[in-house]
């Protein structure tokens, strides 16, 4: 359910794309300017925590600077937006995440076309969500969590990290599959409701386990459950939302954009490069110390599960009534 077919896919697609990927041969770039990458959340977020890691290795293997610009707000729709408006050189990227196939659902009317606009340069990694709160909050289970907001409806209050975002729509979801109701408080990206929750101003997130992870793990937030199918390494002892939900599952992706029109030189050469890094052993495991599995995929597999999720988050948000606040 949800996001299963993704792995799926990527499990028939990945061997042949990593074999395509070894064949590529690196052009050299072509100007010493250098790449920015728009990340369409505030610091601090899960896209930032991604990103950081792979900067050095990257800059390593592009020869070139990679700076990296905040444009956080309307649920990743402004950093995507100056995107389509940049010059499709190769030195314009956005990190993107599951968000941006919800957006195309959820926005009634968007500043740029989600399938056309935009170029698919590689699938970077996956990751699943915490479901997070605050050590005041009045449940410590899934089950306690439902049973309180059946018998409290509109008295949970719970933080995204913006409308439209993963963390926004999973709740969605999950009130429809319980028949619950509760208040939507969105932020500007993940750094700012973890803030929230550490401040006892909402009653829990679906959170990236990027960004909640460290809080729990000292004691400042309380894990109620993941949203993988299986329970996750960083956190074996924290149940699934499946275990109670059968089947339920949501896994946030994240990867690389360029305008469209971008050259095929240019989309190969970065897009090899991610591959590469995404599999550096020091990287990998950093990454993993996170809850991320990283991947670096082919434009092409990239393509396929941009276009697949479209369809998908377009049911899904019609399915759950999911509406901009």
């Amino acid at each position: 359910m949800f996001q299963r077919h993704i792995m799926l896919g990527l499990r028939r697609v990945l061997g042949l794309g990593t074999l395509a990927l070894s064949g590529f041969v690196y052009a050299q770039a072509s100007t010493s300017q250098p790449i920015t990458l728009l990340i369409p959340y505030p610091p601090g977020g899960s896209a930032d925590m991604l990103a950081r890691p792979m900067l050095p290795e990257l800059q390593k293997k592009l020869g070139q600077t990679i700076v990296l610009d905040y444009k956080g707000g309307a649920g990743g729709t402004i950093a995507t937006s100056a995107l389509a408006r940049a010059k499709p050189d190769g030195h314009t990227l956005l990190l993107v995440l599951t968000a941006h196939a919800i957006n195309d659902a959820l926005y009634p009317k968007l500043p740029y076309d989600t399938r056309k606009d935009f170029a698919p340069v590689s699938l970077v990694a996956t990751l699943p969500l915490l479901v997070a709160a605050p050590l005041s909050s009045p449940f410590n289970t899934i089950p306690e969590l439902i049973a309180y907001a059946k018998a409290n409806p509109d008295k949970l209050s719970y933080a995204s990290a913006g409308n439209g975002n993963t963390s926004h729509l999973s709740v969605e979801l999950f009130k429809t599959q319980t028949d619950t109701k509760m208040i939507h408080i969105p932020y500007k990206g993940s750094g700012p409701a973890v803030i929230a929750m550490l401040g006892n101003e909402v009653s829990f997130m679906f959170d990236s386990i990027s960004t909640s992870f460290q809080q729990v793990k000292a004691g400042k937030l309380k894990a109620i459950a993941v949203s993988s199918l299986k329970r996750v390494e960083i956190l074996p002892d924290t149940p699934t939302i499946a275990e109670t939900l059968p089947g339920f599952e949501v896994t946030v992706w994240y990867g690389i954009l360029a305008p469209a029109g971008t050259p095929a030189s240019a989309i190969n050469r970065i897009s090899q490069a991610f591959a590469e890094v995404a599999h550096e052993p020091k990287v990998r495991s950093q990454l993993a110390e996170s809850g991320y599995s990283t991947i670096g995929s082919t434009p092409a597999v990239f393509g396929t599960l941009i276009e697949n999720e479209l369809i998908k988050w377009n049911k899904a948000v019609k399915d759950s009534g999911a509406t901009i606040q």
